[in-house]
């Protein structure tokens, strides 16, 4: 998946919690998010505001089916906010796809 196909995917996606997300898909929507908010801020709090807001849904979707793509319940995302702990999250996200079907539907890219 490329950078257009990811924002594209996620955007389309935002409250989409079932699934896998591939993690090239996921990734490139992060990056995305990091590129608009550093603009953002250096344009105006409150265009930062208002990226901030209407990214919040896409990311957390694109999270959830991210950890649903290694086998684990989009719950785990609220580690993040246990500070240092929340590093497990970042483990967990950059762990390759599993192969095979798990509980949350087919990989991701077998699927497309």
């Amino acid at each position: 998946m490329n950078f257009q196909q990811a924002i594209q995917t996620c955007f389309s996606k935002y409250l989409d919690f079932s699934g896998r997300g591939s993690r090239s898909e996921y990734w490139w929507f992060v990056l995305a998010y990091v590129i608009v908010a550093v603009v953002a801020g250096l344009i105006h709090e409150i265009v930062y505001l208002v990226v901030i807001l209407a990214f919040l849904l896409p990311l957390l979707s694109a999270g959830a089916r991210r950890l649903h793509d290694i086998g684990k319940s989009g719950w785990w995302l609220l580690i993040g906010l246990i500070p240092l702990v929340g590093l497990v999250l970042l483990y967990f996200m950059v762990q390759p796809s599993q192969s095979e079907s798990n509980e949350y539907g087919a990989p991701p890219l077998a699927a497309a």
